[in-house]
Formats: C-alpha cells, sequence, structure tokens
C-alpha cells in the first residue's frame, strides 16, 4: 500500500480540485449525449487532459479518449480506472442550473460523476506521478448503456493492450448509499444481460369465431407463463436467475378481433454462463414446439448482452482494505449481488477486474432517487471521494 505522506496529499488534493470537479460534472450534466453519440463529450474530456498535460488519443470506438500517466519506471505496471460517458433517453424535470440542455436527454445514471470523477482523479494522479511508480491508463468510455456497448469494442480494438493493464477499477454511482460511503462485493456481483424478443403468428379473426383462426394471444400467454417454467424448475436454485417480461404488443386487434401476430419483449438475467447458454437453448425450443402444438408459428430472438461482472476475489479484497485506509472502515459497506446488468463485466471476464459503489445519497436535501429516474441527481460531495479513492486506488495497486 502507498505511504500514508502520499494518501494525505492525494486527499488534499481532491479537496483543492473539487470545485473544479464540480463544474466538470455539471458541463457534462448540462451536455449529455446517447451512446456512441458522445461527439461533444469525448471533445471535452480531451480538451481537459491536455489542459493537465496528460498524453492521450481520442477516437477509440469512435467517440472514447484513451490517456496514460506515466510514472516513475513506468513499465513496472500498469493498472486502469475506467469512467464511462454516455447519457439517458430520459427528459429531466430537476430544476436546477445545471439542467439538461439537450431536450430528451439526461445523465439519469451517473455518467456524468463518473466521466469527472476520473478526471479528476487523472489530475490528482498527474500531480503526484513523480511518486509512484508504474503506468495509469485512462478509460473514458462511450455506450455503457446499450448492447454490444463501448466496453467490448474497446476491448475489440485493443484497449487492454500496449500497455496491458495488470488489473482494472471501475466505479458507478450508488443511490441506495449515503455520500461519504462506499460499497464492496468481492466474487460475483452483476448478472448477465440477454434482451428477448418473442413473436407468435397465428391467423387473425372475429373473436366470437376463435375456432376459424389460430389465437396468437392465447398461445403468447400460455408460452409466457410456460417459459417461467425453466426458471423455476430447470434451473438450479442456487443459482441466481431472473427472466422478465416487459411489453406486449399485437399487430391489430381489438376487444373482438383477434391479431395475426403478438410481439413480446423481455429480459433474461443469470450468474453462470453455461446455465445461460442452457437456458436460452430450451426457451428456444419451448418456444418453437409450444406453439407447434397449438397450431401457431413463434420465434425467439436472444441479443448478445453482456456476460455477468465478476469482481475478482484478491483484488477486491485488496481494493477493500486501500479504501478502508483512504475513508475508514466504517464507510466500507459490503453490498449483496444484483441482478442489474454492467457492461463493465467485459473487462471483468478478461482480467482482475474490481467495479465498486460511490455514494451519492443525502435524505436531508432530498437527493434520494433511484437512478434511470427522471429526477434523479447527485450530492456533488460524492465527487471528493470519486476522484480521490480513484487515484489512491491506482497507486496503492501499482505498488501491489
Amino acid at each position: 500500500m502507498a505511504t500514508a505522506t502520499l494518501k494525505a496529499k492525494i486527499q488534499q488534493l481532491a479537496e483543492t480540485y473539487h470545485r473544479e470537479i464540480v463544474e466538470q460534472r455539471r458541463h457534462l450534466h448540462q451536455h449529455p449525449e446517447l451512446s456512441f453519440q458522445e461527439v461533444e463529450t469525448g471533445k471535452y474530456v480531451a480538451k481537459q487532459l491536455k489542459a493537465f498535460g496528460i498524453s492521450h488519443e481520442s477516437g477509440w470506438a469512435k467517440t472514447g479518449v484513451i490517456g496514460l500517466i506515466k510514472g516513475q519506471n513506468p513499465e513496472r505496471r500498469t493498472v486502469a480506472l475506467r469512467g464511462d460517458m454516455d447519457a439517458l433517453p430520459i427528459t429531466e424535470a430537476n430544476e436546477v442550473l445545471y439542467k439538461s440542455q439537450n431536450e430528451g436527454v439526461m445523465h439519469a445514471c451517473g455518467h456524468d460523476v463518473h466521466t469527472a470523477s476520473l478526471l479528476g482523479a487523472a489530475r490528482i494522479l498527474n500531480s503526484v506521478k513523480d511518486e509512484f511508480e508504474g503506468t495509469v491508463k485512462l478509460i473514458f468510455q462511450p455506450a455503457e448503456e446499450i448492447t454490444p456497448g463501448g466496453a467490448l469494442k474497446l476491448i475489440e480494438e485493443g484497449v487492454l493492450e500496449n500497455p496491458k493493464p495488470a488489473s482494472i477499477f471501475g466505479q458507478h454511482v450508488f443511490s441506495p448509499l449515503e455520500v461519504g460511503k462506499i460499497g464492496v462485493k468481492a466474487g460475483k456481483y452483476m448478472a448477465s444481460t440477454n434482451e428477448l424478443k418473442l413473436n407468435v403468428y397465428g391467423k387473425g379473426g372475429h373473436g366470437a369465431m376463435p375456432h376459424r383462426g389460430v389465437d396468437s394471444v392465447l398461445v403468447t400467454a400460455h408460452l409466457i407463463v410456460a417459459l417461467q417454467q425453466i426458471v423455476s424448475r430447470n434451473c438450479n436454485p442456487i443459482l441466481p436467475c431472473v427472466l422478465t417480461f416487459g411489453k406486449i404488443n399485437s399487430n391489430g386487434g381489438a376487444t373482438n378481433i383477434i391479431p395475426d401476430e403478438v410481439e413480446v419483449l423481455g429480459t433474461l438475467r443469470t450468474m453462470d454462463e453455461d446455465w445461460r447458454a442452457e437456458a436460452i437453448e430450451r426457451m428456444q425450443k419451448m418456444v418453437r414446439l409450444m406453439a407447434e402444438s397449438m397450431g401457431a408459428r413463434a420465434t425467439l430472438e436472444v441479443s448478445n448482452g453482456n456476460p455477468y461482472l465478476m469482481n475478482h476475489v484478491e483484488l477486491t479484497k485488496r481494493m477493500r482494505g486501500y479504501a478502508e485506509a483512504y475513508m475508514g472502515a466504517e464507510n466500507v459497506v459490503e453490498l449483496p449481488i444484483r441482478m442489474g446488468g454492467e457492461d463493465f463485466a467485459n473487462y471483468s471476464q478478461q482480467m482482475p477486474a474490481c467495479f465498486y459503489r460511490l455514494g451519492i445519497r443525502n435524505e436531508a436535501r432530498n437527493i434520494t432517487s433511484p437512478i434511470h429516474t427522471t429526477t434523479f441527481d447527485v450530492d456533488e460531495e460524492c465527487l471528493k471521494y470519486g476522484a480521490g479513492l480513484m487515484a489512491w486506488l491506482a497507486v496503492c495497486e501499482l505498488e501491489a
């Protein structure tokens, strides 16, 4: 672990730069951009890195920016820090000075905080680069919110090479957690994600004469119920698994009209790649054969989503020690597994990775809204910890 003197210096720099990091976050919040459209965001990040005197390259995965901070003996070891940059297609309801100026687009998942925190960490690390050995790779990643997203694209383009990081850290805002705290979970932490599109084709007709057609709605209802059996009766009970259908559309149809076609959208979440593949195979077989047995035809399209997120056990154990030293043991919270997905999981399948949560909640100020909502916001004190802790994790892991 890095020295207490260096820790104190990083904490002081996080305090000193806090106001500027807040301004960076507010600029990003006012100018959100959707996945793979982060053109101005990428330019802004590059401009900040240039002002800090940090070597960087733009154009990764179209809009991403990769920076390098070289300390003493830079070839000794490399550690990567990742921050995602994209926003969501949500109209902001907050009435704040830094409200989104792009109608229908909002940083409702905190990626403005992630990007500003990484910029802050970069500035801190560049200020103390003569006091650590090794290289820190800064990954400003586009398109976390879609699949396949920015992480996979960056990996395909070689972001984990030249120099090759020994480990990678990522952080994400967490609205249930009070500002000044972080959350950690070693091992399997977040689920794999697959989007499902079920199409059922029958033969439409009058509702009073169903025998003359094939009722696509009834077949769909049977399939939705039957598919849940795969989770409840075929999945090992010790393996977390969720199958949810969230949207149903029909091509035509009314109170007395049976439609020709029904479309259903859903998601499959698991924590085991072997079971994930088996479940998809079972679902596609069930859909095909059940529909056929009822006189209909059905297809199930499954997206190639993210894998499950694995927090490397030894790395996360070390990270917890670093975080307790920096923030105090009482401010480091153990988290349960989550069935939400995150494309940082793609890094975790390639190398030792640790993804942790940053507290942003302040009930006294009514900052309590969950992510992906129109009223989401953060207590900006979190940026002090977001930037400082990332910098501290990097220097500690370089010495591990």
